[in-house]
């Protein structure tokens, strides 16, 4: 069976723009040639969009929704470009949706996964010369993200935090006691792991700054490592397995899950003193 057949519309925008340009085209009675040669483009170009191995154009989704008579893939298209996240995630975001297994480390904040609508806006809105329309924007796209947590096939999520984060109170007491109790209710998902490294760990690894790691299959692909003014992702596999026995020494000071759930619940009964 090949990729193209096994694509799943939910796994990703740019899967579901896959997916539907090879539906339209094989309900058409069309081959990848004939398609690409009515529009412009090669037999390969096309393949490979269907098979999600490309990102595609504005300028094709236009023509495709002439072709086929629909608005579909100019509003897909928009999805793909991750239109409200900052251009320098934008790339990432796409490792993210097709992973399999995500493996996080947070310092200081909640996870941008686990994040909810207000605590996500308060980060937002902190930011120096943001506009409004920049805020709702940027929020809204952090809520299009989370979406692969509850497609068909979600990836397995293990997110460590230092217990910092939980006393933070991001966006005032009500809004971190609402996002702890996402964060909880989360963590109830099979696929969803939370653990948190207490105060009394001291000094250890991590603490200079966040990590996400994206496996597929098993096999590590790429890692996001946030600093200032922005993160980056590596797909170098001499970084990423830097990156791995980083996220080693800080995973083996974290108690296991359900004793970090305890600790959540010990702050939102408790407060963050």
């Amino acid at each position: 069976m090949s990729r193209t057949e096994e694509i799943d519309p939910d796994e990703s925008p740019r899967a579901a723009f896959a997916y539907l340009l090879r539906r339209l085209r094989t309900t058409g009675g069309l081959t990848q040639r004939d398609l690409a040669d009515r529009l412009g483009y090669s037999e390969s170009q096309i393949g490979m969009i269907e098979q999600g191995r490309r990102r595609p154009t504005q300028h094709l989704a236009d023509l495709l929704d002439t072709e086929f008579g629909v608005e579909d893939f100019g509003q897909l298209y928009v999805r793909t470009t991750w239109a409200g996240s900052p251009e320098h995630f934008r790339a990432w975001l796409d490792e993210e949706q097709e992973a399999t297994a995500l493996r996080s480390w947070e310092p200081m904040l909640v996870t941008g996964l686990l994040q909810t609508e207000a605590y996500a806006r308060a980060l937002f809105a902190a930011e120096p010369g943001i506009t409004p329309k920049e805020v709702d924007e940027r929020t809204q796209a952090r809520m299009q993200r989370q979406r692969v947590l509850t497609r068909d096939k979600p990836p397995t999520v293990t997110a460590i935090m230092d217990e910092g984060v939980l006393r933070r109170p991001v966006g005032g007491t009500e809004v971190m006691r609402d996002q702890l109790a996402h964060i909880l209710e989360l963590a109830q998902h099979r696929q969803i792991s939370v653990q948190v490294v207490p105060y009394n760990a001291g000094a250890y690894a991590g603490l200079l700054g966040g990590l996400i790691i994206a496996e597929r299959h098993g096999t590590p692909s790429t890692v996001y490592v946030e600093s200032q003014p922005h993160g980056r992702a590596y797909e170098d596999r001499a970084i990423i397995s830097g990156v791995l026995r980083r996220y080693d020494c800080v995973r083996s000071e974290a108690y296991p899950h359900h004793l970090s759930l305890n600790i959540i619940k010990d702050v939102m009964t408790h407060g963050p003193q």
